[in-house]
């Protein structure tokens, strides 16, 4: 707890871990088996219950519900967990609950993410790096969403779904298979609309990749996804191509979101 401030409205259980630097404010409740990374911030009213860790310089806005039990009724009380990575930005009203023993028993988020207010993360979901969720976004339990994805505001993502790197899906969609990365989904029942260019543009991409992406999402299209990518698996392809390929045929029992 060296150099924590603390306001004296706070509740802070016997047990918790505080790293240096943390800043917990007004009306906050931090459980027994809570650990706070170095430079955490809890502007006022945060909630953070459970087996929860909060990596370093993240910050929680007001009225955050962290750890609490996940909302799923196969759920006994079991000890799982809820792992938060460092430098997150988690607004008003988000949610993010702990995994289940069906589902492995963890909840894990990764690094510098930004989850606008009224957000909800599910049990047992993996959500990588640099993953931004829009105001009022749902992701259903055991979900697995890659690196660099977005997800625009309202939309709700179906339990077990993966959506791969890099993806982009729109707003008010209602996500139900599988996201191909670099993808673009949108759409009340959301469809794929081509690749994200805008988000390859902005990671690097050159040309050249792009080129090669949108050749063989054409190749991919033709028939069934999985099919089609273990037809070309042999071919030589760049590192962003192989991972679109690698996504596709790796394990899942779900179908993809596909071109209308």
């Amino acid at each position: 707890m060296a150099d924590a401030l603390i306001h004296p409205s706070a509740v802070i259980a016997e047990g918790a871990v505080l790293g240096q630097g943390v800043r917990i404010g007004p009306f906050c409740v931090i459980g027994p088996r809570v650990r706070l990374g170095d430079g955490v911030e809890l502007k006022s009213h945060v909630v953070i219950g459970g087996d929860t860790s909060v990596g370093a310089q993240t910050v929680i806005y007001p009225f955050a519900s962290i750890g609490q039990d996940p909302q799923d009724l196969k759920y006994r009380g079991e000890d799982t967990r809820l792992e938060i990575g460092a430098r997150n930005r988690i607004r008003e009203y988000v949610t993010m609950n702990p995994g289940t023993e069906g589902g492995g028993g963890v909840t894990r988020v990764g690094d510098d993410g930004l989850f606008m207010a009224s957000c909800h993360v599910a049990h047992d979901c993996r959500i990588g790096d640099r993953v931004v969720l829009v105001n009022s976004v749902a992701v259903a339990g055991h979900c697995v969403i890659g690196d660099d994805v977005i997800v625009g505001g309202l939309s709700g993502i179906h339990q077990f779904v993966r959506i791969g790197q890099g993806a982009m899906i729109g707003a008010l969609s209602m996500v139900t298979a599988d996201v191909l990365p670099f993808g673009l989904v949108q759409g009340p029942r959301a469809h794929l609309d081509g690749l994200n260019l805008v988000g390859l543009k902005r990671r690097g991409a050159s040309r050249a990749e792009i080129a090669e992406l949108r050749r063989l999402l054409a190749d991919l299209s033709r028939g069934a996804f999985r099919e089609q990518a273990r037809q070309v698996q042999a071919d030589d392809h760049g590192a962003m191509a192989q991972e679109m390929l690698d996504f596709i045929l790796g394990p899942s029992d779900r179908s993809f979101l596909k071109p209308l």
